[in-house]
């Protein structure tokens, strides 16, 4: 069972970790990408784009949460507005070596919960094809898959390699 702490991202004192984080995921991701359908994706600009906007992320209709092991940040996990009743999670990403802790599900059960209380009818997620432990948690909470959704920040060429999901919340 998970021993981490899981918290909202405390900013600025947190913006260190949180990029470290997201620079992490989104490495792993692209060799992940590479590896299995030959294409990468620009992630230093798409971590400098959140950067900058990084106030999407936080309350009253976002979150930004890290999980702490020992003292040190493993994992992470966005919400963010995509519309009037409908949020999105982003950059959920548990160090390789916590996985399987519970960090994961304690996160994905905080955004869910947080899109609740912040009145979103669904909730929405993309994820790229190669990623199935990661389908299979989502899939635990209800989520289902749908089509792609315009709000999504995958290119249309890179779509084919992705799951698209959405709970619907009550």
């Amino acid at each position: 069972m998970n021993v981490a702490e899981i918290r909202d991202a405390d900013l600025p004192v947190d913006t260190d970790a949180v990029t470290g984080l997201w620079l992490e995921y989104l490495n792993w991701g692209n060799d992940g990408l590479d590896a299995n359908y030959g294409f990468r994706l620009p992630v230093q600009e798409a971590v400098e784009r959140d950067l900058a906007s990084i106030g999407k992320f936080l309350p009253p209709h976002g979150r930004l949460l890290l999980a702490i092991d020992r003292g040190e940040a493993t994992g992470t996990a966005a919400l963010q507005s995509i519309g009037t009743s409908t949020a999105e999670i982003k950059r959920m990403w548990v160090a390789p070596a916590c996985r399987r802790s519970g960090i994961g599900g304690g996160m994905l059960d905080r955004l869910i919960n947080a899109a609740e209380a912040a009145g979103f009818g669904s909730l929405r997620l993309d994820s790229p094809l190669f990623m199935t432990a990661a389908h299979a948690l989502y899939r635990s909470r209800g989520f289902v898959d749908i089509a792609p959704y315009p709000e999504s920040e995958i290119p249309d060429r890179y779509k084919p390699h992705w799951v698209f999901m959405e709970r619907l919340l009550p």
